[in-house]
């Protein structure tokens, strides 16, 4: 038993905590989870049930599935490693959402059915826009509060 902390004091789990145990950090993991579940159940009903009436759109609604899968796991697993996840997948979330939201006002035709993405998210009431701000908003905070890297205990001679 260690007896250099307080007693009372928490263990040590031996990670870090990830950006997504926080109250808000919470109900950011559970909204990336659904939309996880929705944009893949609907992709994979789409996919195999209408593929040749949009390809481009259902494809890339089963990328956004994935994207989000990833965002949720990098939030939940946490430390270093799971925040660089979690910052490139949500990176990718927002470069997607206002690519593919802009091309398919631009170009409507294009996009035969909608996606998860398109118009911003209008479909899924623009929470596909909003969802990435906050992710990268939150993944700041924690890594402004994360401490820095402890250095090993010296050694001794």
């Amino acid at each position: 038993m260690r007896e250099d902390r307080a007693l009372g004091a928490p263990a040590e789990s031996g990670r870090a905590a990830g950006p997504g145990m926080s109250g808000a950090g919470r109900v950011l993991v559970a909204l990336y989870a659904t939309f996880a579940l929705a944009a893949g159940a609907r992709a994979a009903v789409q996919l195999s049930t209408r593929f040749d009436d949009a390809p481009v759109a259902y494809l890339l609604s089963a990328l956004a599935a994935l994207v989000y899968v990833v965002a949720t796991v990098g939030l939940v697993r946490g430390g270093p490693g799971g925040r660089r996840t979690a910052l490139a997948a949500i990176t990718v979330e927002l470069v997607g959402v206002l690519v593919v939201g802009t091309l398919s006002l631009a170009d409507p035709a294009a996009f035969p059915d909608e996606t998860v993405w398109s118009a911003y998210g209008r479909g899924y009431y623009f929470v596909p826009l909003v969802l990435p701000v906050l992710g990268l908003l939150l993944l700041r905070g924690a890594a402004q509060k994360s401490p820095p890297p402890k250095s090993p205990p010296p050694k001794s001679p």
